[in-house]
């Protein structure tokens, strides 16, 4: 008969760290991690912004972890110092040679080393992407994406679309999640394995022609199967 354990927090913890110091990207002696009631809060330095970025996508892989504060805070080396406008410049660049976005749909602006990316753009996995195509240029603190997506109206059964992406997707138990649309606006509730689940989720729903708006209210439960 298989066992059903639920991880405590210092178990967690110990995950955690397991797991930054398998990941290639991340230098683990430089940030701490605390852990209560599931809540992980990833602190100390990096050394750039995509080290900081990476330290959260492991975080995130972990199992039982349902929720992460980031005070991980960025110290350049000094081969990756930049000025503002050299920044600026850059992202400018990235951007008008990313496939994903139409020119002319995004903006940016950098003040200290922080990218603020603005404009409008037809689906949500162009605002992603935006991100994506600036954030491991050198220079870079961090990002604020203040992009929103086009409202336009929803074509056909939003909830059916999205329930039945959930059902082809290999990253997801189907059965475990609820979606719930009005207009729309689309709300996730159920329960998943990993925090990383539960964003995949949200990606799936947000990808539903006509949706510009998703609360993801899934909970990321905290026990673990040792016979898988």
């Amino acid at each position: 008969m298989k066992t059903i354990t639920e991880k405590s927090d210092v178990d967690l913890k110990n995950d955690v760290l397991a797991e930054l110091k398998y990941e290639p990207s991340v230098n683990v002696t430089d940030i701490g991690v605390l852990v209560k009631d599931g809540t992980v809060t990833l602190n100390g330095f990096a050394g750039n912004y995509a080290e900081k970025c990476g330290a959260l996508r492991a975080a995130k892989r972990v199992g039982g972890v349902n929720g992460i504060a980031d005070d991980i805070e960025v110290r350049l080396w000094d081969t990756f110092k930049r000025t503002d406008g050299d920044i600026a410049s850059a992202a400018a660049n990235q951007i008008k040679w990313f496939t994903a976005l139409p020119n002319g749909t995004t903006g940016v602006t950098v003040s200290n080393g922080w990218i603020t990316l603005e404009g409008e753009v037809d689906w949500y996995f162009q605002k992603t992407r935006a991100e994506d195509a600036v954030q491991f240029l050198a220079g870079v603190k961090g990002i604020t994406n203040q992009i929103t997506i086009k409202k336009t109206a929803p074509s056909g059964d939003v909830a059916s679309a999205i329930e039945s992406a959930f059902e082809r997707s290999a990253l997801l138990d189907s059965g475990k999640v609820r979606v719930e649309a009005s207009g729309s606006k689309v709300t996730l509730t159920g329960e998943v394995r990993t925090f990383a689940e539960k964003e995949e989720a949200e990606r799936i729903a947000w990808a539903a022609p006509g949706v510009w708006s998703v609360d993801n209210g899934i909970d990321v439960k905290r026990s673990w199967d040792p016979f898988g």
